[in-house]
């Protein structure tokens, strides 16, 4: 299990990666900490269920110059502070450069995001000029 992509990826935020099958599918899981709470209930901002999602769909793919051009999320339960998130990403699609990745991500055993992530595979990193 080798990240090819990503490689600085800060767990606390992102996620640690738990399984990578190159080119096919990933898991990832992130434990919501209260640094990621926007409000006094405890509720999780969706972007880091939806950065935990991006980063499974990078690792997915597993190429060094990956980069997510589109996504179609549903945010379909909230997360609270202390829960472990799980995100399994699945490759759906490849055409040429072009991947398509199914993630699920998951909250004590409910679905909390469905996305389909489009990737591409650059030949370059996406900051060369």
């Amino acid at each position: 299990m080798e990240s090819k992509t990503h490689k600085l990826a800060n767990p606390s935020l992102l996620g640690k990666p738990i399984k990578i099958i190159e080119g096919f599918e990933a898991v990832v899981e992130l434990q919501a900490s209260d640094e990621m709470k926007v409000d006094e209930q405890g509720l999780v901002h969706g972007g880091f269920t939806f950065g935990l999602a991006d980063y499974a769909a990078m690792l997915a793919v597993n190429h060094p110059y990956v980069v997510l051009g589109e996504s179609h999320a549903r945010f379909l339960a909230p997360v609270r502070v202390g829960e472990l998130m799980k995100a399994n990403a699945r490759v759906s699609k490849t055409e040429g450069r072009k991947i398509v990745v199914s993630v699920d991500v998951y909250a004590n055993d409910k679905c909390v995001l469905k996305a389909d992530m489009i990737c591409f595979k650059l030949e370059r990193h996406v900051l060369s000029n």
